[in-house]
């Protein structure tokens, strides 16, 4: 299979890209090069000739439909062995709190300081600002509420990391049924 000079421009883009980039996005870019009209279909085009390219059992990665744009992902098979090089290379995780912070972000948002705080019971100064540091979270607004405080929403970012286009595919929350703590066994004496 041949890839024509516009695809393979296409296929250097996305493939450059360090998230996932839109139709709109390539199109600019390729406007500016090429100092003409490039027509939304013809790069539509050339993104099914990469998929269709890259679906081929020879290549260890794809391209993907992610966060309303394409990027290039490993596929499913070999999510496993690089998964186990990609945690000895992550130094710093995401703490506890970060973790319970960013969940309340997503299922809730936009949601603001004080409603994390209430939810969570304990100040998230901390969490938030490590959140927008690694930019999983951004600021959405301010609220109409006492004192205007700052709404924060999840970022393109963190579409990108869970592999989803809209927050719609998030895991659905599950009803948790408390666990009765007993010592002991039951006396039926």
């Amino acid at each position: 299979m041949e890839s024509d000079p516009l695809s393979l421009q296409i296929e250097a883009i996305i493939f450059c890209a360090t998230e996932s980039i839109t139709v709109e996005e390539i199109q600019a870019g390729l406007e500016d090069h090429y100092q003409s009209k490039i027509e939304t279909t013809s790069i539509l085009a050339s993104i099914n000739s990469i998929k269709e390219k890259f679906s081929s059992d020879n290549f260890s990665f794809e391209i993907i439909h992610v966060a309303g744009g394409y990027q290039f992902l490993t596929k499913p098979a070999f999510q496993s062995s690089v998964g186990s090089i990609l945690k000895q290379k992550i130094k710093k995780r995401l703490s506890t709190s970060a973790m319970e912070t960013l969940a309340i972000i997503a299922y809730r948002q936009p949601v603001s300081k004080p409603e994390l705080e209430k939810i969570r019971g304990v100040n998230c100064d901390y969490a938030i600002q490590k959140l927008l540091e690694k930019e999983l979270i951004e600021i959405a607004g301010k609220s109409d509420g006492p004192g205007r405080p700052t709404i924060y929403r999840t970022s393109k970012k963190f579409m990108d990391y869970f592999g989803i286009n809209h927050i719609g595919q998030l895991p659905e929350l599950k009803e948790l049924e408390p666990i009765e703590n007993k010592i002991g066994e039951d006396s039926d004496q």
